[in-house]
Protein backbone atom coordinates (compact mmCIF):
# COMPACT_ATOMS: atom_id res chain seq x y z
CA UNK A 1 0.00 0.00 0.00
CA UNK A 2 1.46 3.36 -1.14
CA UNK A 3 1.33 6.36 1.14
CA UNK A 4 -0.30 9.39 -0.39
CA UNK A 5 0.73 12.81 0.47
CA UNK A 6 -3.14 13.09 1.99
CA UNK A 7 -2.02 10.18 4.29
CA UNK A 8 1.12 11.45 5.30
CA UNK A 9 -1.13 14.72 6.73
CA UNK A 10 -3.59 12.26 8.27
CA UNK A 11 -0.85 10.51 10.22
CA UNK A 12 0.43 13.35 11.76
CA UNK A 13 -2.84 14.36 12.76
CA UNK A 14 -3.10 10.80 14.25
CA UNK A 15 -0.11 11.07 15.82
CA UNK A 16 -0.74 14.79 17.65
CA UNK A 17 -4.71 13.31 18.55
CA UNK A 18 -2.96 10.44 20.60
CA UNK A 19 -0.24 13.14 22.37
CA UNK A 20 -2.95 15.58 23.02
CA UNK A 21 -5.76 13.31 24.19
CA UNK A 22 -8.17 14.71 22.44
CA UNK A 23 -9.82 15.74 18.89
CA UNK A 24 -10.26 19.28 20.32
CA UNK A 25 -6.72 19.92 21.63
CA UNK A 26 -5.21 17.95 18.01
CA UNK A 27 -7.08 20.17 16.10
CA UNK A 28 -5.86 23.35 18.27
CA UNK A 29 -2.53 22.89 17.95
CA UNK A 30 -2.63 21.78 14.33
CA UNK A 31 -4.33 24.95 13.56
CA UNK A 32 -7.41 23.36 12.07
CA UNK A 33 -11.15 22.53 13.01
CA UNK A 34 -12.15 19.73 15.02
CA UNK A 35 -13.94 18.91 12.22
CA UNK A 36 -11.02 18.59 10.15
CA UNK A 37 -8.98 16.99 12.37
CA UNK A 38 -11.49 13.76 13.00
CA UNK A 39 -12.08 13.65 8.76
CA UNK A 40 -8.76 12.72 9.01
CA UNK A 41 -8.72 10.16 11.60
CA UNK A 42 -12.09 8.82 9.87
CA UNK A 43 -10.14 8.54 6.43
CA UNK A 44 -7.25 6.66 7.81
CA UNK A 45 -8.96 4.31 9.49
CA UNK A 46 -11.32 3.56 6.11
CA UNK A 47 -8.04 3.51 4.13
CA UNK A 48 -6.45 0.76 6.66
CA UNK A 49 -9.56 -0.91 7.01
CA UNK A 50 -9.21 -0.61 11.69
CA UNK A 51 -10.03 0.80 13.67
CA UNK A 52 -7.21 3.11 15.58
CA UNK A 53 -9.32 4.76 18.53
CA UNK A 54 -12.24 3.81 20.37
CA UNK A 55 -13.88 6.79 21.20
CA UNK A 56 -16.70 7.60 23.11
CA UNK A 57 -18.52 11.13 24.27
CA UNK A 58 -15.98 11.43 27.13
CA UNK A 59 -13.12 8.87 26.85
CA UNK A 60 -10.66 8.27 24.22
CA UNK A 61 -8.28 4.55 23.74
CA UNK A 62 -6.00 3.23 21.55
CA UNK A 63 -6.50 -0.11 20.10
CA UNK A 64 -4.17 -2.75 19.97
CA UNK A 65 -3.66 -1.69 16.09
CA UNK A 66 -3.52 2.04 16.72
CA UNK A 67 -0.80 1.56 19.83
CA UNK A 68 1.78 0.06 16.46
CA UNK A 69 0.29 2.73 14.01
CA UNK A 70 0.73 5.90 16.81
CA UNK A 71 4.53 4.59 17.07
CA UNK A 72 4.81 5.03 13.71
CA UNK A 73 3.45 8.12 13.05
CA UNK A 74 5.16 9.53 15.97
CA UNK A 75 8.40 8.77 14.43
CA UNK A 76 7.60 10.22 11.59
CA UNK A 77 6.48 13.56 13.33
CA UNK A 78 9.72 13.77 14.86
CA UNK A 79 11.79 13.32 11.35
CA UNK A 80 10.12 16.06 9.98
CA UNK A 81 10.44 18.09 12.80
CA UNK A 82 14.03 17.50 12.95
CA UNK A 83 14.42 18.22 9.29
CA UNK A 84 13.08 21.68 9.95
CA UNK A 85 15.28 22.31 12.85
CA UNK A 86 18.76 21.20 10.48
CA UNK A 87 17.40 23.65 7.84
CA UNK A 88 17.42 26.58 11.02
CA UNK A 89 20.33 25.56 12.11
CA UNK A 90 21.36 26.10 8.75
CA UNK A 91 20.43 29.17 8.35
CA UNK A 92 23.36 32.20 9.39
CA UNK A 93 20.95 34.48 11.89
CA UNK A 94 18.89 32.33 14.42
CA UNK A 95 15.21 32.57 14.31
CA UNK A 96 11.81 31.10 15.02
CA UNK A 97 9.39 30.46 18.15
CA UNK A 98 10.42 29.29 21.75
CA UNK A 99 7.31 28.73 23.94
CA UNK A 100 8.20 28.87 27.36
CA UNK A 101 6.71 28.14 30.55
CA UNK A 102 8.07 29.13 33.98
CA UNK A 103 7.22 29.37 37.79
CA UNK A 104 5.92 33.53 38.32
CA UNK A 105 8.84 34.56 40.24
CA UNK A 106 11.52 33.32 38.52
CA UNK A 107 10.22 34.10 35.83
CA UNK A 108 9.80 37.84 36.78
CA UNK A 109 12.93 38.00 38.85
CA UNK A 110 15.49 36.49 36.54
CA UNK A 111 13.87 34.61 33.04
CA UNK A 112 12.42 38.27 32.02
CA UNK A 113 15.12 40.29 32.81
CA UNK A 114 17.29 37.58 30.91
CA UNK A 115 15.14 37.92 27.75
CA UNK A 116 14.83 41.17 27.70
CA UNK A 117 18.75 41.02 26.50
CA UNK A 118 18.65 37.81 24.51
CA UNK A 119 16.06 39.24 22.73
CA UNK A 120 18.13 42.38 21.07
CA UNK A 121 21.21 39.84 20.68
CA UNK A 122 18.58 37.37 18.92
CA UNK A 123 15.46 39.74 16.95
CA UNK A 124 14.54 37.00 15.04
CA UNK A 125 14.00 34.85 17.73
CA UNK A 126 10.29 34.89 19.18
CA UNK A 127 9.71 34.70 22.55
CA UNK A 128 6.15 33.20 24.07
CA UNK A 129 6.67 33.19 28.26
CA UNK A 130 4.37 31.84 30.14
CA UNK A 131 4.47 32.35 33.58
CA UNK A 132 2.88 29.88 35.99
CA UNK A 133 3.33 27.63 39.20
CA UNK A 134 1.56 25.09 38.08
CA UNK A 135 4.17 22.22 36.32
CA UNK A 136 2.71 22.13 33.21
CA UNK A 137 3.00 18.74 30.40
CA UNK A 138 5.21 20.70 28.02
CA UNK A 139 4.33 17.97 25.35
CA UNK A 140 0.92 18.33 25.79
CA UNK A 141 0.25 21.96 25.82
CA UNK A 142 3.32 22.72 22.78
CA UNK A 143 6.59 24.31 24.43
CA UNK A 144 9.65 23.75 24.00
CA UNK A 145 11.17 24.55 27.40
CA UNK A 146 9.92 24.66 31.09
CA UNK A 147 12.29 25.78 33.98
CA UNK A 148 11.72 23.82 37.16
CA UNK A 149 12.98 24.26 40.47
CA UNK A 150 12.82 20.32 40.84
CA UNK A 151 14.88 17.59 39.08
CA UNK A 152 13.42 15.53 36.51
CA UNK A 153 10.53 13.42 37.27
CA UNK A 154 9.04 12.63 33.50
CA UNK A 155 11.40 10.42 31.73
CA UNK A 156 10.36 11.43 28.45
CA UNK A 157 11.68 14.95 29.08
CA UNK A 158 15.44 16.09 29.31
CA UNK A 159 16.72 18.31 31.60
CA UNK A 160 19.73 20.77 31.47
CA UNK A 161 20.73 22.19 35.22
CA UNK A 162 20.54 26.13 34.83
CA UNK A 163 22.08 27.33 37.95
CA UNK A 164 22.54 26.62 41.77
CA UNK A 165 20.66 29.06 44.12
CA UNK A 166 21.09 30.04 47.77
CA UNK A 167 18.23 30.56 50.02
CA UNK A 168 18.50 32.69 53.26
CA UNK A 169 16.01 32.63 56.11
CA UNK A 170 14.61 36.23 56.75
CA UNK A 171 12.19 38.20 58.17
CA UNK A 172 10.71 41.95 58.59
CA UNK A 173 12.68 44.66 61.16
CA UNK A 174 8.84 45.11 62.31
CA UNK A 175 8.58 41.05 62.88
CA UNK A 176 11.49 40.74 64.95
CA UNK A 177 10.70 43.78 66.90
CA UNK A 178 7.90 42.26 68.36
CA UNK A 179 8.62 38.61 68.47
CA UNK A 180 12.49 38.82 69.12
CA UNK A 181 14.82 37.65 66.59
CA UNK A 182 15.87 34.16 66.76
CA UNK A 183 19.56 32.99 67.72
CA UNK A 184 19.52 29.46 67.52
CA UNK A 185 17.65 26.56 65.08
CA UNK A 186 15.87 25.65 68.32
CA UNK A 187 14.19 28.99 68.54
CA UNK A 188 13.05 28.89 65.32
CA UNK A 189 10.04 26.23 65.55
CA UNK A 190 8.42 28.71 67.95
CA UNK A 191 8.03 31.52 65.01
CA UNK A 192 5.62 32.03 62.62
CA UNK A 193 6.37 31.12 59.38
CA UNK A 194 4.83 31.82 56.03
CA UNK A 195 5.16 28.56 54.45
CA UNK A 196 5.83 28.00 50.70
CA UNK A 197 2.98 25.21 49.66
CA UNK A 198 5.08 23.42 46.90
CA UNK A 199 8.27 23.29 48.83
CA UNK A 200 9.13 21.31 51.36
CA UNK A 201 7.27 21.83 55.44
CA UNK A 202 10.88 20.95 56.72
CA UNK A 203 14.42 23.07 56.86
CA UNK A 204 17.35 21.52 57.48
CA UNK A 205 19.92 23.89 58.96
CA UNK A 206 23.94 22.61 59.32
CA UNK A 207 26.71 24.08 60.69
CA UNK A 208 29.91 21.77 61.97
CA UNK A 209 28.71 18.32 60.60
CA UNK A 210 25.64 19.36 62.65
CA UNK A 211 21.67 18.75 61.21
CA UNK A 212 18.35 21.07 62.32
CA UNK A 213 15.23 20.15 61.06
CA UNK A 214 12.69 22.45 61.60
CA UNK A 215 8.81 22.28 60.90
CA UNK A 216 7.43 25.20 59.11
CA UNK A 217 4.32 26.51 60.72
CA UNK A 218 2.07 29.42 60.67
CA UNK A 219 -0.98 31.25 59.95
CA UNK A 220 -0.11 32.13 56.25
CA UNK A 221 0.81 29.90 53.31
CA UNK A 222 0.79 30.33 49.89
CA UNK A 223 1.75 28.16 46.04
CA UNK A 224 3.24 31.96 44.84
CA UNK A 225 7.10 33.08 45.52
CA UNK A 226 6.61 36.17 45.23
CA UNK A 227 3.17 36.32 47.59
CA UNK A 228 5.95 34.32 50.07
CA UNK A 229 7.74 37.22 49.74
CA UNK A 230 5.49 40.23 50.33
CA UNK A 231 4.30 38.42 53.10
CA UNK A 232 7.13 37.86 55.05
CA UNK A 233 8.25 41.85 53.78
CA UNK A 234 4.66 42.59 55.53
CA UNK A 235 5.74 41.06 58.82
CA UNK A 236 3.37 37.97 58.96
CA UNK A 237 6.32 35.87 59.65
CA UNK A 238 9.71 34.59 58.68
CA UNK A 239 10.16 32.65 56.09
CA UNK A 240 12.83 30.86 53.18
CA UNK A 241 13.62 32.93 50.42
CA UNK A 242 15.94 32.53 47.52
CA UNK A 243 19.08 35.48 48.00
CA UNK A 244 18.15 36.88 44.76
CA UNK A 245 14.61 37.78 45.87
CA UNK A 246 15.42 38.44 49.28
CA UNK A 247 19.02 40.49 48.95
CA UNK A 248 17.40 43.62 47.01
CA UNK A 249 15.05 44.06 50.17
CA UNK A 250 17.60 43.48 52.36
CA UNK A 251 19.81 46.41 51.16
CA UNK A 252 16.44 48.65 51.49
CA UNK A 253 16.21 47.70 55.11
CA UNK A 254 12.66 45.71 54.54
CA UNK A 255 14.21 42.87 55.14
CA UNK A 256 16.71 41.19 58.04
CA UNK A 257 18.42 37.91 57.15
CA UNK A 258 19.09 35.78 60.23
CA UNK A 259 21.24 32.65 61.16
CA UNK A 260 23.14 33.21 58.10
CA UNK A 261 26.23 31.35 59.58
CA UNK A 262 24.23 28.27 59.09
CA UNK A 263 23.96 26.38 55.32
CA UNK A 264 20.69 25.50 54.10
CA UNK A 265 19.88 23.49 50.98
CA UNK A 266 20.45 25.35 47.80
CA UNK A 267 17.57 25.41 45.20
CA UNK A 268 18.72 23.79 41.98
CA UNK A 269 16.86 25.46 38.75
CA UNK A 270 16.30 23.10 35.62
CA UNK A 271 15.77 23.29 32.24
CA UNK A 272 13.74 20.68 30.82
CA UNK A 273 12.41 19.76 27.02
CA UNK A 274 10.92 17.43 24.18
CA UNK A 275 13.87 15.29 23.48
CA UNK A 276 13.60 16.35 19.76
CA UNK A 277 14.11 19.87 20.89
CA UNK A 278 17.66 18.99 21.71
CA UNK A 279 18.96 19.72 18.16
CA UNK A 280 16.88 22.65 17.62
CA UNK A 281 19.79 25.59 17.27
CA UNK A 282 17.32 28.85 19.02
CA UNK A 283 16.55 26.51 21.74
CA UNK A 284 20.57 26.06 22.20
CA UNK A 285 21.46 29.67 22.29
CA UNK A 286 19.26 30.23 24.45
CA UNK A 287 19.92 27.17 27.10
CA UNK A 288 23.25 29.06 27.14
CA UNK A 289 22.58 32.30 27.52
CA UNK A 290 20.90 31.62 30.47
CA UNK A 291 23.39 29.43 32.06
CA UNK A 292 25.93 32.67 30.80
CA UNK A 293 23.18 35.21 32.31
CA UNK A 294 23.07 33.14 36.12
CA UNK A 295 26.75 33.01 36.20
CA UNK A 296 27.10 36.85 35.99
CA UNK A 297 24.27 36.90 38.19
CA UNK A 298 25.52 34.98 40.89
CA UNK A 299 29.17 37.00 40.58
CA UNK A 300 27.10 40.48 40.94
CA UNK A 301 25.44 39.14 43.95
CA UNK A 302 28.18 37.79 45.36
CA UNK A 303 30.21 41.38 44.90
CA UNK A 304 27.19 42.88 46.22
CA UNK A 305 27.02 40.73 49.41
CA UNK A 306 30.91 40.94 50.17
CA UNK A 307 30.19 45.09 50.13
Amino acid sequence: MKVSFEQLKSMVVFAQIVEQGSLTAAAKQLGLTRAVASYHLKKLETQLEVTLLNRSTRTMALTEAGIAYYERCRIITEQANAANQQIENIKSEPQGLLKISCPVNVGMQLIVPAINTFKRQYPKIQIDLQLTDDVVDIIKNGFDFAIRGVALSDSNLQATKLTTMSTCICGAPEYFAHFGKPKTPLELAEHQWVVYQLGSKTLTLQKDGKKHDITMQGGLSTNNAAARTAFVEAGHGIGRIPLYDAWPKVQAGLLEIILDDYKSKDIELYGVFPPGAAGSKKLRLFIDYLKAYFVKQHTALGMLKST
